[in-house]
C-alpha cells in the first residue's frame, strides 16, 4: 500500500511539473517574460532541470534584470560544470556592455575543449543561439585539431558562409563530399547557392582555383567530377567533356556520363559540341546499345543542319550503319528514324512505308509494333491520308491500351481529325487526353482543345479555324514557305477574329525555326501589345525572352521579360523555368 501511494505521488508530481512547464512555456512564447520568469525559478526550485536554464536566463535578460542573471550563471556553471553556460555568461557581460568580462569567459568555453573536445557541440549551439559566429568557428577548428577524426566541415563550411569566407566555405563542402559521398547531392545544391552561370563570377573563379588546386595536390577522379559539375553549371560543355575524359580514362567502365552530357549540351542549344561528344562515344563505346543510342544523336543532328543538297550524303549514312549493324529489334530507333528522313525530308513516302512494313515482319514486342504504326501512321498525315492513319493509330489504343504511346496514339487521332477539319471529333478525344498520365500529352492536348473551342463559335462556317488548321499541317509537312503565307492571310483577312493571336504566334515559331529572329520578334510582340490579356501572353512573354537571350545577344530585354511572367503570371507553366533565368541573368545563384 506504501509503494502505491509512493508511485501515486510521483505521477502526480509529474503532471503538475508538465502542466507547470508547458504554462512557463506559453507565458515565454507569448513574451510575458515576468509571468515565464516566476514560474520557471518556481520549476527550477523544484527541479533544478539543465534544460530550464536557458529560458530562465533568457527571462532575466529580456526584462534587463543582467544582475541576477549574472548570479544565477555563476551558480549554474558551478552546479553543472557546463562550459556551455559560461557563453551564456559571457553573453550576459556582452548585454552589459563588458566586453572584457565576455571575452574572457567566452575563451573559458573555448578552453574547455582543450579537456573535453565533446564539449564542443554544447558550446557551439550557445554561440550559434546568440549569433556569435566567429566563436562558434572557433570552437569547430580547435575540436577538429585536437580530435582529426572529428568531421566538422559540413558545419564549418555553413558558418563560413555566414561569415563571408567563401573560400573557406568551398573547402569545407568538398572536404565534407569527399568523405561522404551520400551526401554530394545536398553539397551541391549548398554550393550552387554562391555560383552562377558566368565563369567570370568571383566566386566561380575561386571555386574552380580550389578544385585545380585539390586536383594538383591530390589526382583524382573526384576533383575532376567536380570541375566537370563546374564547367556544367557555367555552360561550358567542351571544359566539361574534358574532365569526363579524364574520368573515363581512369575507370573506362562506363560512358553513362559522357552520354549524359551529350544530352545536356544539346539541350542547352550546343550541337556542334554534343556533335564532338557523341563522335567520341561510336569511336569509344563497346555496349551496342549505347553505340546505336551515340549514332542515332549524331545523325539526326546532321539531318537538322543540313539541306536538300546533303541528303543523299545522309541517306548513305543510314545505309551504312544498316550495313554495320542490321535491321533487327535493337536498331529500331535507327529503323524508324530512317523511314522518318526518306518521308518528311526527302518526300520519299513510298519508300518510307515500304522500309517500315518490312520492319513489322520483324519479331518486335507490342510497345515496339506500335512505334513502328505510330511512324506508319505519321507518313500517312503526311500525303494527307487521315482515315488511313487514324487505323494505325487506333490500332495501337487498341493493342497497348494506359500506356504513354496509347494516348500519344489517341493525340494524333484528335490532331489528324483537327488538320481534316472534323473539330467536333477532335474535341471530344481531347477531352479525355487532359487527364493524360503524361503532362506533356495533357498540356498538349489542352492547348489544342482551347484552340478549336476559342474560334468554333466565331464562324458558323469555321473558316479561319480551317486556314489555320491547314497551316499547322503544312508546317507539320515541312511545307514552311507555304505555311507562312497561309498564315499571313489569315491575318489579313481575319483581323476581328480570336485566331489572329494563334497566327501569330505560329508565324513567330516558323520565322524562329528559318532563323528570321527580327521577324519572330515583331510577331511575339504583336501579341503582348495587342493580346495582353489573352492567353498566349505569357507564350509570348518567354519565348521572346529566350530569342534576345539566346539569339539576338540582349539579356537586360531578357531580364525585364521573365521579370514580367515571374510578377504578373505566377500560374504560368514557364514561371519556375523563368524565375530560374531571371535569376541567372541578374547575376545571382543558380539553384
Amino acid at each position: 500500500m506504501k509503494i502505491l501511494f509512493i508511485l501515486c505521488f510521483l505521477f502526480c508530481t509529474n503532471v503538475y511539473s508538465q502542466d507547470d512547464e508547458m504554462l512557463a512555456r506559453e507565458y515565454y512564447k507569448n513574451g510575458d517574460f515576468e509571468k515565464a520568469l516566476f514560474e520557471y525559478k518556481k520549476l527550477y526550485a523544484q527541479y533544478p532541470n539543465y534544460n530550464y536554464v536557458f529560458p530562465l536566463v533568457s527571462s532575466y535578460q529580456e526584462l534587463e534584470q543582467y544582475d541576477e542573471a549574472q548570479s544565477f550563471l555563476i551558480e549554474t556553471i558551478q552546479r553543472f560544470k557546463s562550459p556551455a553556460f559560461m557563453v551564456e555568461l559571457g553573453y550576459n557581460y556582452q548585454l552589459k556592455n563588458d566586453q572584457e568580462n565576455a571575452s574572457l569567459n567566452y575563451n573559458k568555453a573555448l578552453e574547455s575543449i582543450n579537456a573535453n573536445p565533446i564539449n564542443v557541440n554544447s558550446i557551439v549551439r550557445s554561440f550559434q543561439s546568440h549569433s556569435l559566429i566567429n566563436e562558434a568557428v572557433l570552437a569547430y577548428e580547435k575540436a577538429m585539431v585536437l580530435k582529426p577524426e572529428y568531421n566538422y566541415n559540413l558545419q564549418l563550411a555553413q558558418l563560413y558562409g555566414e561569415q563571408g569566407n567563401i573560400e573557406k566555405m568551398f573547402t569545407s563542402y568538398i572536404d565534407f563530399a569527399k568523405s561522404n559521398p551520400n551526401s554530394l547531392g545536398n553539397i551541391k545544391r549548398a554550393i550552387s547557392d554562391f555560383t552562377s552561370e558566368d565563369s567570370e563570377n568571383e566566386n566561380n573563379i575561386i571555386f574552380r582555383k580550389i578544385l585545380l588546386k585539390k586536383a594538383q595536390q591530390e589526382p583524382d577522379v573526384f576533383w575532376n567530377e567536380w570541375l566537370s559539375w563546374l564547367f556544367i553549371q557555367q555552360n561550358d560543355f567542351k571544359k566539361a567533356f574534358a574532365q569526363e575524359k579524364a574520368i573515363f580514362n581512369r575507370y573506362p567502365e562506363s560512358l553513362y556520363r559522357i552520354e549524359e552530357l551529350a544530352g545536356i549540351a544539346l539541350s542547352k542549344n550546343e550541337p556542334e559540341t554534343a556533335k564532338e561528344i557523341y563522335t567520341y562515344i561510336t569511336a569509344t563505346a563497346q555496349d551496342l546499345d549505347i553505340l546505336l543510342e551515340a549514332h542515332y544523336n549524331l545523325i539526326q543532328l546532321e539531318t537538322k543542319q543540313n539541306t536538300k543538297e546533303n541528303y543523299d550524303a545522309i541517306d548513305a549514312n543510314y545505309q551504312e550503319l544498316f550495313n554495320k549493324f542490321g535491321t533487327f529489334s535493337q536498331t529500331l530507333q535507327l529503323q524508324i528514324a530512317y523511314a522518318h528522313f526518306l518521308a518528311f525530308y526527302k518526300n520519299d513516302t513510298k519508300r518510307a512505308t515500304a522500309f517500315l512494313e518490312k520492319t513489322l515482319e520483324l519479331p518486335l514486342s507490342e510497345i515496339q509494333q506500335a512505334e513502328v504504326k505510330l511512324e506508319l501512321g505519321d507518313i500517312l498525315v503526311l500525303q494527307e491520308k487521315f482515315n488511313d492513319a487514324l487505323i494505325y493509330y487506333t490500332q495501337i489504343q487498341r493493342n497497348v491500351k494506359n500506356s504513354t504511346i496509347s494516348q500519344e496514339a489517341r493525340f494524333k487521332v484528335a490532331k489528324a481529325s483537327y488538320y481534316k477539319g472534323d473539330f467536333k471529333w477532335a474535341e471530344s478525344q481531347l477531352k479525355i487526353l487532359k487527364a493524360s498520365t503524361s503532362q506533356l500529352i495533357a498540356n498538349d492536348a489542352l492547348d489544342l482543345k482551347l484552340l478549336i473551342t476559342d474560334n468554333k463559335y466565331e464562324d458558323s462556317l469555321q473558316i479561319a479555324l480551317k486556314k489555320y488548321a491547314k497551316a499547322d499541317l503544312l508546317s507539320f509537312q515541312n511545307r514552311n514557305e507555304e505555311a507562312i503565307a497561309l498564315l499571313e492571310t489569315i491575318l489579313k483577312e481575319h483581323k476581328t477574329e480570336p485566331i489572329i493571336p494563334q497566327a501569330l504566334f505560329k508565324l513567330a515559331q516558323l520565322f524562329e525555326d528559318k532563323a528570321q529572329f527580327e521577324k519572330a520578334e515583331a510577331n511575339y510582340n504583336a501579341i503582348i501589345t495587342n493580346y495582353g490579356d489573352g492567353i498566349l501572353v505569357d507564350d509570348a512573354y518567354f519565348k521572346l525572352a529566350e530569342l534576345y537571350e539566346n539569339k539576338l545577344n540582349q539579356p537586360e530585354k531578357a531580364k525585364t521579360l521573365y521579370e514580367k511572367i515571374i510578377f504578373n503570371h505566377a500560374d504560368s507553366i514557364y514561371f519556375i523555368e523563368a524565375r530560374k533565368k531571371y535569376r541567372a541573368l541578374r547575376g545571382d545563384a543558380i539553384n
